[in-house]
């Protein structure tokens, strides 16, 4: 989730991102510079939990949590959090450490990403549209020659 933000590229050029509202960015999503140009969105790595075991019962207890939660191919995975970890280790599971993309479901109403408790909505922007379109602004900050 973003509406404003400052971002690096991977070649090191600085953006600010600028959006009307907060808005669901997705990998393969492009936001479209003021001058025309677009940049690609990519889900950048981080640490992670990724949880084996009895995925039914494990994924209550992580939602019931309220934490976000990728579910994959025989695994669930979730950011890395030592209290989360003991407590799935407690029940069972297999938590093993790695590195990746995160990209957990989204809310349960449909608003994006769940990123904590909030049932809440602010602002007017449809997040029910697909993820194949440019977002708007981002400003340049290493302007060109």
């Amino acid at each position: 989730m973003i509406r404003r933000k400052r971002l690096v590229t991977d070649t090191g050029a600085a953006i600010l991102v600028d959006l009307e509202a907060v808005t669901s960015l997705e990998e393969g999503d492009s936001l479209e510079l003021e001058h025309g140009g677009r940049i690609g969105v990519r889900a950048a790595p981080e640490t992670l939990l990724e949880i084996r075991g009895d995925l039914p019962r494990l994924a209550w207890h992580i939602g019931n949590r309220h934490a976000p939660c990728q579910i994959g191919d025989g695994h669930l995975l979730i950011r890395q959090d030592h209290v989360l970890a003991a407590m799935l280790r407690q029940l069972g599971a297999d938590v093993t450490e790695i590195t990746g993309p995160f990209r957990p479901e989204g809310g349960a109403y449909g608003h994006g990403r769940t990123m904590g408790h909030d049932h809440g909505h602010s602002g007017d922007h449809d997040h029910a549209h697909p993820h194949d379109h440019a977002h708007r602004h981002a400003h340049d900050h290493d302007p060109q020659p």
